[in-house]
This record gives structure tokens, sequence and C-alpha cells, in this order.
């Protein structure tokens, strides 16, 4: 029998993948970037950003305290592995270009910063 960490796992995981871009993404918005566990918040961090897509790669990139943005070292981390790693970057720096010149907050402007000098050396 699956625990339940295995069955959220498979749900993610399932999201990913699912053809309704929209509706997966705004699930893994609402409660896996919410989530209470840094594993859950890491998991769905990387799910997103595989899907490469603007509106999953907003919730990562832009949002305080979720994927690069997030309290949890590990969290941010992974979310940074995991975009050093995708094949296609364009929309991913577009997006971190957009945020340096233009978010609200300092502390995330700050962040994109620094990622997309990472992703401008990977």
């Amino acid at each position: 029998m699956l625990d339940n960490n295995q069955k959220i796992r498979n749900i993610i995981q399932a999201l990913g993948e699912h053809k309704d871009s929209e509706a997966a993404i705004s699930l893994l918005t609402e409660l896996g970037t919410n989530s209470s566990e840094d594993e859950i918040r890491e998991l769905t961090a990387q799910t997103l950003i595989r899907k490469n897509t603007n509106e999953a790669l907003r919730v990562i990139l832009l949002s305080k305290g979720k994927g690069i943005n997030d309290l949890s070292a590990r969290v941010a981390m992974t979310s940074i592995n995991e975009l050093l790693s995708l094949k296609d970057k364009t929309e991913a720096v577009k997006i971190l270009d957009e945020a340096i010149k233009s978010h609200d907050e300092e502390d995330v402007r700050n962040t994109a910063r620094s990622v997309r000098a990472l992703m401008t050396f990977a």
C-alpha cells in the first residue's frame, strides 16, 4: 500500500503530465507550492519548471515564497538546479529579465538577478 507521500508524489507527477496545463498549473500552485512540507514544495517546483511554460515558470520565478524565492534553501536550490538543467532556457530568461526590471519586491528582483547570472554561465 502506498504511503501518503508517495501518493502525493504520484499526483504531482501526473499533474505535470496532464494535458489541461492551465488546470494542472493552478492545482500545483494552490496545493503544492503552498504545502508546509519542503519535499512537496520541492517536487512541485521541479514539476512546474519541467513544464517550461510561461504560466508555470512565472509561479516559480516571480512568486515570493515559492520556487527560487522559497524560504527553504533546499527548495530554492532545487528550483535553481532544475532551471539550469532546462534545455530551452528562453522563457525562463525572459521572465527573469522581466522580474529584474519591474518586480515590486526587491528580494524577488535580487534573486532573479542572481539566477539570471547563473543561467548565463550554465
